[in-house]
């Protein structure tokens, strides 16, 4: 246990906790076990969890569990405390909101804050173009009503996706999801019409960004025809399919091609989105503009909301009454939405996330150096991974990668495991982290590779 990281007001805001790795029992301790019990014969088993422990506060950069123990969190919920957890702003919106009211649906009564978010969405995301939004609660029902609105607005029906992408666990956006276990296996039949296309992997496929688009391109024209396709979705930078980069050039390669054939470009930035990248959204480090964008995760600091923002002429083309949701734009999310974008745009997390990705990136290629079966290490801002491999063929290594991710949860550090073959860990700390406990996370880690 290390307690070098004793500061109890992180400087980007959270509850007073100290921020510490501090290991009071093994993991899990007494009550954790006691609740993991209960979920297990109350809790659907294919509901799942990562650590075994009982969450009862967080903040700054750590979780305590019930039995005392503090964890390093290098994960944010899968990037949605990016601010860092119970963030006073949003804290203080909530509740003055709860004191207000808790919903009348949008649909029935609308109210302002819906609007505001809205607005702070048409101006801050890429493109001065003129923009509309619509709210729903998760990033899957915002996948879903890109494709509605793609369709509706283009005619036409087909939509391609790519591989490794990761767009939910809904029916459509299982069809738009490239991993099955354990998101498809045995759910099906999908929606139909919906294509594949290769994507620009630079570790493993070495093609230039361009060739890398002429491969999709072909292939797309080949098997599906611009006539017939509505729209294609990419994440700027894969999440769970392993936080890949596409290659320079393949991004803006395929936003041309859309704009001359009249397909919709939706970007998916449910992960990448709200500073993660050191970027407002990572699109602006391609130099892409989407057609379409959804949103979620670190849109309100924790709290329930997505969005789809996108071109005025396109928002508009479904009929009144096409787009909604009893929940969507919850007043108490949206209060929430408003604090946290003020935070993205004024408290300096853009800056944050690029500092955290320069102590990352330094430090795991520093552990690349000294470790072949580190194959890769890639990523911008505070969103950064590691591809584990076998160093004699360079095949991913899953059974290392699940090894690493336990040894460093049962020291203490939250990390989460991704990507199509299971071999890389993700890195999404919570911006709110102080550099020395960013610091002994990796500590954590590299003496969990050491050992493994």
């Amino acid at each position: 246990m290390s307690t070098t990281d004793t500061i109890t007001a992180p400087p980007l805001g959270g509850p007073t906790l100290p921020q510490e790795r501090r290991m009071v029992t093994s993991i899990p301790g007494p009550r954790s076990q006691e609740l993991l019990a209960r979920k297990a014969a109350a809790v659907a088993a294919g509901v799942g969890h990562t650590a075994p422990i009982e969450a009862v506060a967080a903040g700054g950069g750590v979780i305590v569990d019930a039995d005392g123990n503090s964890l390093i969190d290098l994960g944010s919920g899968i990037a949605v405390t990016t601010l860092g957890n119970a963030h006073p702003k949003v804290v203080a919106a909530v509740q003055a909101q709860v004191a207000q009211f808790t919903h009348t649906c949008f649909m029935i009564s609308p109210y302002e804050s819906y609007v505001a978010v809205a607005e702070t969405l048409n101006r801050i995301t890429p493109g001065d173009h003129e923009k509309k939004s619509a709210l729903f609660n998760s990033g899957a029902e915002a996948v879903e009503n890109a494709v509605k609105i793609a369709r509706k607005y283009t005619k036409k029906q087909a939509v391609v996706a790519f591989d490794h992408g990761y767009h939910g666990r809904t029916n459509l956006t299982m069809a738009l999801t490239a991993k099955a276990m354990p998101y498809k296996s045995g759910f099906g039949p999908f929606a139909s019409e919906i294509y594949r296309a290769p994507l620009s992997y630079p570790f493993r496929d070495g093609l230039s960004g361009p060739d890398a688009a002429k491969r999709a391109i072909s292939l797309i024209e080949k098997q599906v025809g611009a006539d017939n396709l509505a729209a294609i979705i990419i994440e700027p930078i894969q999440g769970e399919g392993g936080f890949i980069v596409p290659a320079d050039g393949f991004l803006p390669a395929l936003v041309d091609w859309c704009r001359a054939n009249g397909v919709v470009f939706i970007a998916d930035e449910i992960q990448t989105g709200f500073a993660r990248t050191g970027e407002m959204f990572a699109s602006d480090l391609f130099g892409i503009v989407p057609d379409l964008i959804t949103t979620a995760k670190g849109i309100a600091g924790g709290l329930p909301l997505a969005a789809v923002t996108g071109r005025a002429e396109m928002m508009d083309a479904s009929h009144a009454g096409g787009l909604g949701g009893t929940y969507g734009g919850n007043p108490v999310a949206c209060a929430a939405a408003l604090a946290a974008l003020d935070a993205f745009e004024n408290d300096g997390l853009i800056e944050r996330a690029r500092e955290v990705g320069d102590i990352l990136k330094q430090r795991l290629t520093t552990l690349q150096a000294a470790d072949p079966r580190l194959g890769d290490v890639r990523g911008h801002g505070a969103m950064i991974a590691a591809e584990f491999v076998d160093p004699a063929t360079g095949e991913p290594d899953a059974a290392l990668t699940a090894a690493v991710a336990k040894t460093c949860i049962s020291q203490g550090v939250i990390v989460l495991t991704c990507g199509t073959y299971g071999n890389v860990i993700r890195f999404l700390p919570p911006l709110a982290i102080t550099d020395d406990l960013l610091h002994e996370g990796l500590d954590v880690v590299a003496e969990a590779l050491s050992s493994t």
